[in-house]
């Protein structure tokens, strides 16, 4: 059985998914894990590769999904965007980090997908 929680994170996905493809991004993974965590998207536009976190949130009672990326939450995506690389080879990329921040209201109408940068 899917919790509501579970069934929100699953919408985000799928919309920061259709709004990469919309960016002209190729999704390579979803859901990508190794020791060092998971990568919610892994996707690639000419030559650049991009590792997404996706951060959905339903009303700001708990902020807003760019203010939930702790230094220690960057860190860990570096970690685990190096591991895929090393993993597929990938020696010459240098990886992007990325934010997809999904709003929604109450009523689970989309306010806001937006793609942002990680610095780390």
């Amino acid at each position: 059985m899917v919790s509501p929680r579970q069934g929100l994170g699953h919408r985000g996905e799928e919309l920061a998914a259709a709004e990469l493809r919309r960016l002209g991004y190729e999704i390579v993974a979803r859901n990508w894990r190794c020791p060092e965590g998971e990568a919610d998207i892994v996707a690639r536009r000419d030559g650049e590769w991009l590792f997404v976190e996706v951060r959905t949130r339903r009303g700001q009672r708990f902020g807003l999904p760019e203010e939930s990326i702790t230094p220690r939450k960057r860190a860990r995506m570096a970690a685990v965007a190096a591991r895929y690389l090393a993993e597929h080879e990938l020696w010459e990329v240098s990886p992007q980090l990325a934010l997809m921040a999904v709003e929604m209201d109450r009523a689970g109408h989309l306010l806001r997908v937006e793609l942002l940068e990680i610095e780390y």
